[in-house]
């Protein structure tokens, strides 16, 4: 079959079988290596990606419900953010000491993303609710709710020049 699609800003169509996974089609087929083929089942998180603006697992996604959708990946999020989403998380994670493995940094930062898209001053309640799709634990909670909070402080000073 053939999908259409977007792939981070562009128009892209794919010939694959329709039950091939959305994290081989992007890992194979287009080289993006952002999303990682951790457990290959849901759990981790490691596959995150922005699926019609919401983070989801691709590796739960086969290629029949891609068509006709926007796919968003760590490596164009900066791009399409025009780079200031993107900054402003990077240095919400490095101001509160934020140091993760690597392995799930890509889930992590889109995580950050939508929540913050969606509740610019989220609370501690919602910022631990918005990671709990994310099983690695190599950064402890305290310090994601520190660069959430950060996060959200620098956006607030960069769109509107203080905190709202």
């Amino acid at each position: 079959m053939t999908i259409g699609f977007i792939l981070n800003g562009e128009d892209v169509a794919i010939r694959v079988d329709a039950n091939i996974r959305l994290i081989d089609i992007l890992r194979r087929d287009f080289s993006l290596m952002g999303a990682k083929a951790g457990c290959l089942c849901g759990r981790c998180g490691a596959c995150s990606i922005i699926f019609n603006g919401e983070v989801v697992k691709s590796c739960l996604i086969p290629a029949f419900r891609v068509h006709g959708s926007e796919v968003i990946t760590i490596e164009g999020f900066p791009q399409i953010s025009q780079n200031n989403e993107y900054e402003d998380i990077i240095t919400g994670f490095s101001q509160a000491g934020v140091e993760t493995c690597g392995y799930c940094e890509t889930g992590k930062i889109l995580a950050v993303e939508m929540l913050l898209s969606k509740t610019p001053r989220p609370s501690r309640k919602e910022i631990l609710l918005g990671f709990q799709g994310l099983k690695c634990r190599c950064t402890d909670p305290e310090a994601l709710i520190n660069a959430v909070s950060a996060t959200a402080d620098i956006r607030q000073r960069r769109l509107y020049g203080r905190f709202a």
